[in-house]
């Protein structure tokens, strides 16, 4: 199992299935890519929140392990999580 994880995360806030985590087919081992269904709506950071509290637990790491790299904004995050 790698240290370090990169991966790439399609969020669709708002929705009523969430909190939920769902592998991609098309993922591999060296970039995951999964989608996250959140409750929480995209409004100041609240769902960038909830994201990284949900792959935290998820991933079974600290949420301080996770971090967002690129995509603050937007609906696909690229997260680095450290898994030492």
């Amino acid at each position: 199992m790698p240290a370090m994880l990169n991966l790439t995360v399609h969020v669709k806030p708002g929705s009523r299935k969430g909190p939920l985590v769902v592998d991609d087919a098309e993922s591999t081992p060296e970039h995951a890519s999964v989608t996250v269904f959140l409750q929480q709506r995209a409004v100041e950071g609240a769902a960038n929140d909830a994201l990284v509290a949900l792959l935290a637990k998820h991933f079974k790491v600290a949420k301080r392990d996770v971090s967002i790299i690129r995509g603050h904004t937007s609906k696909i995050k690229h997260l680095r999580i450290d898994r030492s």
